[in-house]
């Protein structure tokens, strides 16, 4: 395995869809969960657990329901397609290509992960605030990106998914999570068909960023 220094890895950290049936050695698979581990949270509770599932009849049932939740989600995403510019139809035909390929072979992943967290070991300051509470996730997704990270250093694909948790009391039935726990999201990990991770493409710092200011973009 070649040495990937940061800046590349957060570079090339595609969502990789398309996955071999091969399975990840047991070595590999404990040092992407150790960086896991390595995240900040809030008071340093790390309140977050991950799932590890192999198991290939639990994967099965995780598997038929992301096909469904994708087959709704992609259904709505098509009735649209035909709206969007031409350059930009392609792109998105492609991503729901690879998405389709990503829900016919979920449940044969070689590891599905499934972060849960626990809500009452969460400091969540904006709870009140009269709109979506995103503060608690503060404390459960750098420790998810430190896992993907370290799959894309060890050449492993792997992707952030959310479809799952519209499924949530029947995927704590499936892998025994307990009452007072929730999910956050499930990765698919494995080693990739064909290229995997690449240059990605995202808006420059010019267009996200501001000085001081909202009306003042950085480097405006």
């Amino acid at each position: 395995m070649s040495e990937v220094g940061i800046y590349e890895a957060m570079s090339t950290l595609r969502a990789v869809r398309r996955l071999r049936p091969d399975p990840v050695p047991d070595d590999v698979l404990h040092r992407v969960l150790e960086a896991a581990t390595w995240a900040p949270t809030g008071a340093n509770t790390q309140p977050w657990r991950v799932v590890v599932v192999k198991d290939a009849d639990r994967k099965a049932q995780l598997g038929e329901l992301y096909h469904r939740g994708w087959s709704r989600y992609s259904d709505n995403h098509r009735a649209r397609l035909a709206e969007l510019p031409e350059n930009m139809q392609e792109r998105e035909g492609r991503i729901l290509a690879a998405g389709d390929y990503l829900a016919d072979h979920y449940g044969e992943s070689p590891v599905l992960a499934v972060f849960c967290f626990k809500p009452e070991n969460m400091a969540i300051t904006d709870i009140k605030l009269d709109r979506v509470s995103v503060v608690g996730g503060g404390s459960i997704y750098p420790a998810v990106e430190n896992l993907l990270l370290a799959c894309r250093a060890e050449g492993l694909g792997c992707t952030l998914t959310t479809l799952l948790c519209g499924y949530e009391p029947r995927v704590k039935e499936i892998l025994g999570i307990p009452e007072d726990w929730g999910t956050a999201c499930t990765i698919p990990i494995g080693y990739p068909v064909g290229g995997g991770h690449g240059p990605i493409k995202r808006k420059p710092v010019e267009k996200l960023s501001y000085l001081d200011h909202w009306a003042n973009p950085y480097g405006g």
